[in-house]
């Protein structure tokens, strides 16, 4: 079994490299996306993975691991406008410094969790990391819907954070450790 700790700094280097090409291309285009609009594209790219899971095929030439890639972007991206606001030109440096910064907020957060549950997610099926992200979103949707108040629960931040620690498990699992090749519901096209 890989080491979780360097295998999710494996993954968050695949993340970001995809991350700084893109703005290298675009920008910070994405910038102007309300908190809203992001988690909408976390639902699509978190819906289209588990129609690909369901039905085994995908018909538009990415498959799962690009997927869960821009799961974990877009939900980094949601921690930056949570915390600068939409709009608001930021350097780039800035914008690489905040994607850094909540990835490792989102590390710690699984390092802590690990201890405490003792790597489960290991023994997880890769397709219940895709319903959890589902309903992670489903829950920030509700939040979005009462302007940010909970009573009890976590903020949206929290549930961007687990969004990002099941993306990153999924990419382990299927990157670091080889299972796209063994899993029916991951064997599209990546």
């Amino acid at each position: 079994m890989v080491d979780t700790s360097q295998a999710y700094d494996n993954v968050i280097g695949t993340c970001q490299d995809i991350f700084a090409k893109k703005m290298r291309d675009y920008g910070t285009a994405w910038r102007v996306l309300r908190p809203t609009s992001i988690t909408d594209q976390i639902y699509i790219k978190a819906n289209r993975v588990r129609h690909i899971e369901q039905k085994g095929v995908a018909r538009v030439d990415e498959g799962v691991i690009p997927e869960l890639i821009g799961i974990a972007n877009y939900a980094i991206m949601g921690l930056i406008q949570l915390e600068k606001g939409e709009g608001e030109r930021v350097p780039a440096e800035e914008i690489v410094d905040l994607y850094r910064a909540g990835f490792q907020k989102a590390k710690q957060l699984m390092l802590d969790k690990n201890h405490d549950y003792d790597e489960a997610w290991r023994k997880m099926r890769l397709s219940s990391y895709t319903d959890l992200i589902l309903m992670k979103i489903s829950r920030v949707k509700q939040i979005e819907d009462h302007a940010g108040v909970t009573l009890v629960s976590e903020g949206i931040d929290a549930n961007y954070l687990d969004i990002i620690n099941y993306a990153v498990f999924g990419l382990i699992r299927l990157l670091v450790e080889g299972e796209a090749s063994k899993s029916p519901d991951h064997a599209c096209r990546s």
